[in-house]
């Protein structure tokens, strides 16, 4: 049956005109009904309305929030808690023998024959601050706040492999489609800024993360949700700029054109996704405004830049450090640096040294530099990788392989007990032995500092209900201050 196009007005005319019949039936009703539960959860307020997309706070709080921001200083390519964070005489002791008899039965390893022999850890230790807590050499000025943070020597995780482990330690899922734990904590709390994204992301290792785009992705969360990546340099905003040619009277007059076809659609069918292309444009004039005076590091004091180590214009993780602090200042709610250097099979000793060098100093700083602005105390920061190494040798005598069943990482701010040093590993830092943490209990962990119980942080997709952390997770009470 033929639909009479030649009735009604215009509008009942494109809404029930055969191409746009064909061409949204499959997923614009879909949308739209998605939009409609949105509505009823309170998310999206009156549909269309982009400004409730920055709302402060998107979903009920369960409990009185800790932190209001994270930084997450995601060491990528996982490094090597035995040579960091979890001396064991006893593997110094058994150097270049065979593991004991039993201690691999089962065990995969990722890429060497786990009968290798065991490698004793390359530097010393020494304990620090009133905690005691027990550190490498390579990281001085980590020691230096050490009374600050909570270190976990028990962490475990699924996957030895870099990108499935990245992203499980992420989304709390090893396949790709499942939104981060950014785009988690920003569908829970909203944006506090109204001029920057409310999820930046930075990139300062050798490469970008094995896990790529998914590791900050909002997966099947509106888009709105998904980090945003700034580069650390001269520009660290794309595309910012208006191009040779283009005034601001210009800009204008395209801007208003797309976002009134924009918001014309957005009324029509009621996407969400509209809503976020709308929100898009108006954060990136913003950002026109805000985006200059936030990236230019020179305005800082020196005694800060030399805190950090930080040197405006170059592409540094002590750079990116510092813009972490500056973004939470202005609202930002979760930023997030992935340094991806830390996956020594071999070079061990030589690598750990350079991203030690390149890392520590702006570690402690920032932590140092929040407390000292009074935002520690509901800044939660965390600093890891995505699984640790293990204690046999690879790549003749300075390699360590992947490893899943212990590694450490470290806490400060945001209700974290400081000065705790939580779990141990057995005499050879292979398997976590006491207060083993799984990642789905970390994540359990931080929701509830951000205010959220883990099992009621839920979405809505495909007929079930979504968390972070699945069908798993138990808050680590010990961790909390």
């Amino acid at each position: 049956m033929e639909i009479d196009r030649n009735h009604g007005t215009s509008s009942e005319r494109s809404l029930v005109a055969r191409r746009w019949f064909l061409q949204q039936c499959g997923v614009g009703l879909g949308a739209a009904a998605l939009a409609a539960e949105f509505t009823a959860d309170g998310f999206a307020g009156e549909r269309g309305n982009s400004e409730s997309l920055s709302q402060e706070h998107v979903r009920p709080l369960h409990f009185e929030p800790k932190a209001k921001r994270v930084i997450y200083l995601f060491m990528a390519g996982a490094p090597s808690h035995l040579e960091l964070f979890d001396y064991k005489p006893k593997l110094a002791e058994l150097d270049g023998q065979l593991p004991p008899p039993g201690l691999l039965e089962g065990y995969r390893a990722a890429f060497i024959n786990p009968n290798s022999r065991l490698l004793g850890p390359k530097f010393k230790f020494a304990r620090y601050g009133q905690s005691g807590a027990e550190l490498s050499e390579l990281l001085p000025k980590t020691a230096e706040i050490v009374d600050e943070m909570a270190i976990v020597r028990s962490m475990v995780t699924d996957a030895f492999n870099h990108a499935p482990a990245q992203l499980l330690m992420n989304t709390g899922a090893q396949q790709f489609g499942r939104p981060s734990f950014g785009a988690w904590s920003l569908y829970g709390l909203g944006n506090g800024a109204r001029d920057l994204p409310g999820f930046v992301v930075f990139s300062t290792g050798s490469k970008g993360p094995s896990g790529g785009n998914s590791c900050w992705g909002s997966g099947f969360l509106p888009t709105v949700h998904q980090g945003v990546t700034f580069r650390v340099g001269a520009e660290p905003v794309l595309y910012l700029a208006n191009p040779p040619g283009i005034d601001g009277a210009m800009q204008r007059d395209s801007l208003e054109t797309i976002q009134g076809l924009n918001q014309h659609r957005l009324s029509a069918i009621g996407d969400p996704e509209i809503a976020t292309r709308i929100r898009a444009y108006e954060m990136a004039g913003q950002m026109q405004n805000s985006a200059p005076d936030l990236i230019d590091l020179a305005r800082e004091p020196q005694h800060i830049l030399d805190l950090y180590g930080a040197e405006p214009g170059k592409s540094t993780f002590a750079n990116a450090a510092l813009l972490a602090r500056r973004l939470v200042e202005r609202g930002v709610r979760f930023v997030q640096i992935y340094h991806e250097a830390w996956d020594q099979h071999g070079n061990l000793v030589n690598d750990l040294k350079k991203n030690c060098k390149n890392t520590d100093q702006a570690c402690a700083a920032l932590i140092t530099d929040l407390k000292q602005r009074g935002l520690l105390q509901d800044t939660l920061v965390i600093w890891g990788g995505e699984f640790g190494r293990t204690p046999m040798v690879q790549g003749g005598n300075d390699g360590r392989d992947h490893h899943p069943s212990a590694f450490t990482v470290w806490m400060a701010g945001g209700g974290i007990k400081p000065g705790l040093t939580l779990g141990s590993t057995d005499e050879l830092g292979f398997h976590a032995v006491e207060d083993r943490v799984h990642v789905h209990d970390l994540h359990a962990t931080l929701l509830q500092l951000l205010g959220f119980d883990h099992a009621r942080l839920t979405f809505k997709f495909q007929g079930r209900m979504f968390r972070l952390t699945d069908v798993h997770g138990q808050v680590v009470k010990k961790l909390l201050a």
